[in-house]
């Protein structure tokens, strides 16, 4: 007697092959997912090139906050929003012709500004904890007394020692300063090398408000959800095939010898 060997499978219904797979419900949650994800990515970008400048920093002069080569994003501000502790892009034709010039604020219009007192940079009797300067003495940076004419502002690097700032240009008629109107921009993050947000200027919340950090922590994250989500939903209908394919295999019934 032979024997016969066969095989049973579970029965198919008509037209399934040619269905989608995941099912309609998972093909739309996934174009959704998709098309939301474009739009927070996109988005994202759109929002960034329209709030934020990059620029490359081509000196050491704010060292080690910024190092010489690194590349910045700086949020397009109005002079009238910049505080003291930004650091801001300006440019002014008596420091630079046709360049711009990333230094930091040490005082606005009306302020006293003076080095040093104990190594300290003092602004209106007040001694200023600079945690930036990462050991950096402020004193290697001594200037006399210097008062601040108003709509107007005092401008240091964060490598005291070597910076061409303020101090460079005490004998003009502006003893220094730089107009508000000038600044384009406050500096946010250095993002290459990726050193990320810069520190808060927290030695100066005595002498009034900060600035607020910009958007950019809220435009990273669209960016991320929306990357996130496109390939989510475009790697669903791959997934839910496979998976389709391995049910189908686990259905599939041997037969017993006859």
């Amino acid at each position: 007697m032979g024997g016969e060997s066969t095989t049973r499978t579970a029965p198919r219904s008509g037209g399934t092959g040619n269905r989608p797979a995941g099912g309609r419900l998972g093909q739309r949650l996934s174009g959704l997912a998709v098309a939301l994800g474009l739009v927070l990515f996109l988005g994202g970008f759109a929002w960034a090139a329209v709030v934020y400048r990059p620029y490359t920093v081509p000196t050491s002069s704010m060292t080690p906050t910024i190092d010489m080569g690194d590349r910045v994003l700086a949020q397009r501000v109005d002079g009238s929003e910049v505080r003291r502790g930004d650091v801001v892009v300006f440019k002014d034709k008596t420091w630079v012709q046709n360049a711009s010039v990333v230094k930091r604020v040490v005082a606005v219009g009306g302020d006293t500004v003076s080095c040093c007192e104990q190594g300290r940079l003092t602004v209106n009797g007040k001694q200023i904890d600079e945690p930036y300067l990462k050991g950096e003495a402020a004193q290697s940076k001594k200037f006399p007394t210097v008062k601040v004419p108003e709509g107007r502002l005092f401008l240091l690097g964060d490598e005291r020692q070597g910076s061409l700032d303020s101090t460079a240009h005490l004998d003009d008629a502006a003893r220094g300063t730089v107009a508000r109107g000038e600044v384009t921009a406050r500096v946010d993050a250095v993002v290459w090398p990726v050193k990320g947000m810069l520190e808060r200027p927290t030695g100066f919340q005595e002498l009034g408000a900060l600035s607020q950090p910009g958007p950019l922590r809220t435009i990273v994250l669209l960016i991320v959800a929306g990357a996130v989500l496109v390939l989510g939903g475009g790697a669903y209908g791959p997934v839910a095939k496979r998976v389709g394919a391995s049910r189908a295999r686990a259905r599939t019934e041997p037969a017993g010898v006859r």
